[in-house]
């Protein structure tokens, strides 16, 4: 998010030369108040109008795929070799995009990465003011503990750390567990927002009940506890469970068959986890969907503001971003930064979760969609 400076001597040079193109005459006054501009400094529109308003989105992060078969053997090594405790707090991996200079981020508002929780291990409690969430690829056995409401994690489990609550995990099995973390971390560090806490050096409550108290007083369809009137900012909800999700995008391509317009395209459904008391977001900066795919199927090739991540639950295809085709299967991780066109191609049964910086780009009136073959 830097910009890079030009030398006085640049300035000379470059905008000496503009001048001289319209007087005819070099101008010392020009060299001069350049210089005196660097010393105050001071950097005029005119020598960065490119830069910081291109014509259109040019983003630095990259368009980039991580491989889950060499992810998660790092992960395991990792869980060998780096103990889980205060200090570190998280054995978590985090993917850094290849064009963000190092930093830790996947893109320039969201951070990703892959967490390891050895058995019958604890990562002790903290908060902090970064909203986070967890997506279950695989594995079952441990229990994530919000503000003291033991979660259960199990494959193809959504499960929310809002912002600024406490929260620690627990394994309870002789197995390992990994899984995708997804928090705002960028954004709240380049808006200067963030905080954090310490907790416990445990978690506040080591139950292992099937559903947390949350999902037991929200997840009943269509009703909402009186209890609950305030709507919140982030969804009350600690656990979106797979077999809802699977049942209603299954539900969906039955209905399409049915010739029921039903499905965001021909052949791929589509979900986005909600806040009940909202009917929005699940939270202010982060968005949360899944996508089905039938075998065969191909998305239209899109271009959004904003960036996103996937992460391939089940199946194989492709996803072509800026042109380029990559095949990806089980596991594997791919970020869209804001304006790459990106398309979809299943060769199976393809599903895929996706969260995205959407509220962001949407609540600042920056977020902009372009599908191709159809009018601006």
């Amino acid at each position: 998010m830097t910009t890079e400076r030009h030398t006085t001597e640049q300035h000379a040079t470059d905008h000496g030369s503009v001048h001289n193109a319209m007087t005819g005459e070099d101008s010392p006054e020009l060299t001069r108040l350049y210089e005196d501009f660097d010393a105050e400094h001071l950097v005029p529109l005119w020598t960065q109008l490119g830069d910081l308003m291109p014509m259109h989105p040019a983003p630095a992060a990259r368009a980039h795929v991580w491989r889950w078969s060499t992810l998660y053997p790092l992960a395991r090594r990792a869980g060998d070799l780096v103990p889980v405790g205060r200090g570190g707090e998280r054995r978590a991996i985090a993917l850094a995009n290849p064009g963000l200079s190092g930093h830790a981020y996947a893109t320039p508002t969201l951070w990703a990465a892959i967490q390891y929780l050895g058995p019958k291990e604890t990562a002790p409690e903290h908060r902090h003011a970064q909203n986070a969430f967890r997506f279950v690829v695989e594995g079952e056995g441990v229990w994530t503990v919000v503000d003291g409401d033991p979660v259960r994690m199990s494959r193809g489990d959504f499960l929310l750390t809002p912002g600024w609550h406490f929260h620690g995990h627990h394994n309870e099995t002789d197995r390992p567990m990994a899984w995708l973390d997804g928090l705002d971390i960028p954004f709240a560090h380049y808006t200067d927002t963030g905080f954090f806490e310490f907790g416990s050096d445990r978690v506040t409550d080591y139950a292992t009940p099937n559903y947390s108290r949350g999902e037991r007083l929200w997840c009943h369809p269509g009703l909402r506890p009186l209890s609950g009137l305030r709507d919140t900012v982030s969804s009350p909800i600690g656990a979106y469970r797979w077999e809802h999700t699977d049942r209603a995008l299954t539900e969906q391509l039955l209905l399409e068959e049915e010739g029921l317009p039903a499905t965001v395209e021909q052949g791929h459904a589509a979900v986005r986890y909600v806040n009940p008391t909202t009917g929005g977001d699940v939270m202010p900066t982060i968005r949360a969907e899944f996508h089905r795919l039938r075998p065969g199927t191909a998305t239209a090739t899109r271009r959004e503001v904003g960036s996103c991540i996937f992460q391939v639950f089940e199946g194989r295809g492709q996803v072509v971003l800026g042109g380029t085709e990559h095949r990806v299967e089980n596991g594997d991780l791919f970020v869209v930064p804001s304006w790459v066109p990106w398309s979809l191609r299943a060769e199976s049964p393809f599903d895929l979760f996706r969260f995205s910086d959407a509220p962001v780009m949407e609540r600042l009136h920056f977020a902009r969609t372009h599908i191709e073959g159809e009018d601006r």
